[in-house]
């Protein structure tokens, strides 16, 4: 029986020959990723284990992103926790203020993650490595901390989707909108445990900075984690940021999935999620005039710099609508300097808008954007569940940055081409 890519590289990392989906097995680890949330538990966890260091210090990255710069007490005792930690144990890939960056966005581009690779984060959204080839999950504390002592972790071996991707998307459609469209058809729990593997002669014409978000709202869907092929972009993408070697899987021509999807990327249309349900998908013909206060530009999703430039094109001699809250949120230092020079902050800032450092923020209901009781957002981030940006009686609507920044202009819901 064939075996997808995620069951091969499973498989190698095992030490096996092969896998199928629904066996246990335990596999070596290339990262252990923790933030300033979840890495405080499981370093008290590892304190029960007694155990002396950690399994590799190169391969372990922890990175304050949530409530950094803190916002208040216990989230600087949070974030010293962290930061002793890594101190006391070496640790090489440990990024703080002034270096730091939203962690999904930053370890790629610090070439941390590379095709072929098996991480684990204790953060949902760790599947973002799918982009580049790489078998990458969310993990609670706990297997975060076995994971840093041990570099190994325990897998149940996902059964896998299938989506076939072809045709070109046009203008304002990205990778937020396919991943939207999936998650809408499928539904949140469409994809539970599963692998969601891409494939097709469309996703050419997805930027890696499309593949990320992909990747990244895969757990949307349920999955364990989302996966694309190594192409040319991608190569290119880890020729360019790192220095590892990688290695490219591909899924044999014999390899089983419970289901397959075809999708026609030229079909498809700017889509948003409504309230409380990344699921809960309409395209923008279909929705009238809903009026909002706020607009977030940013996230682990949508904080890269292709979604900065969209977001640049949309408000460029546009000004935001009256009363308007627009906030954008560079993923990275790096982002952020890009940004800078190439002007889109000047055009940002001339919009109306503000530009923060780069943090989580508000897509938790951390701090820089939450929301009152009544209040609308559209935003760039992946969930919008009750209370998710703040106040339970708010309302998130999930779209991509070329609507978001749209809707800033407008005061409602509206795509660029209403503008």
């Amino acid at each position: 029986m064939g075996m997808t890519m995620t069951q091969k590289i499973l498989a190698a990392h095992a030490g096996l020959d092969s896998v199928e989906a629904g066996q246990l097995i335990e596999a070596d680890l290339d990262l252990v990723l923790g933030n300033d949330i979840t890495s405080p538990v499981a370093i008290k966890e590892m304190e029960k284990m007694k155990v002396e260091g950690v399994f590799d210090k190169d391969k372990i990255a922890l990175v304050p992103d949530h409530f950094v710069p803190n916002k208040d007490i216990k989230s600087a005792e949070h974030c010293k926790c962290v930061r002793e930690f890594a101190k006391r144990n070496e640790i090489t890939n440990y990024f703080e203020v002034g270096e730091m960056g939203i962690e999904h966005a930053l370890l790629p581009e610090k070439g941390l993650t590379v095709a072929g690779d098996v991480i684990i984060g204790a953060d949902s959204h760790t599947c973002t490595y799918g982009a580049l080839g790489a078998f990458s999950t969310g993990v609670g504390s706990t297997d975060m901390a076995a994971g840093m002592a041990t570099g190994k972790a325990w897998f149940k071996v996902p059964s896998a989707l299938k989506f076939i991707l072809t045709g070109k998307p046009s203008k304002w459609v990205s990778g937020k909108d396919v991943i939207l469209h999936i998650i809408g058809m499928i539904g949140v729990d469409g994809a539970l445990y599963k692998s969601l593997e891409f494939t097709g002669d469309g996703i050419r014409h997805l930027s890696m900075d499309d593949r990320f978000t992909i990747a990244n709202m895969a757990i949307e869907a349920g999955a364990k984690n989302g996966i694309f092929p190594v192409d040319e972009a991608a190569a290119a993408y880890m020729k360019e940021h790192s220095v590892r070697p990688y290695k490219a899987y591909e899924a044999d021509a014999d390899a089983v999935y419970d289901e397959e999807f075809t999708i026609d990327l030229a079909t498809l249309k700017s889509t948003v999620a409504f309230p409380h349900l990344p699921e809960n998908t309409h395209t923008l013909d279909e929705i009238g005039d809903i009026a909002i206060d706020q607009v977030v530009i940013g996230s682990c999703t949508n904080g890269r710099l292709d979604d900065l430039r969209t977001a640049a094109e949309v408000l460029k001699g546009r000004h935001v609508a009256n009363g308007m809250r627009c906030i954008i949120i560079p993923a990275t230092q790096k982002i952020y300097m890009d940004a800078m020079e190439e002007g889109l902050l000047k055009i940002f800032i001339e919009a109306g808008a503000v530009v923060s450092t780069p943090t989580c923020g508000p897509c938790l209901g951390g701090y820089m954007g939450i929301l009152a009781e009544g209040e609308r957002c559209v935003s760039t981030t992946n969930r919008n569940f009750v209370g998710r940006m703040g106040h339970v009686n708010s309302e998130i609507y999930l779209a991509s940055p070329a609507v978001a920044a749209a809707s800033a202009v407008s005061g409602k819901i509206s795509g660029p081409e209403e503008l």
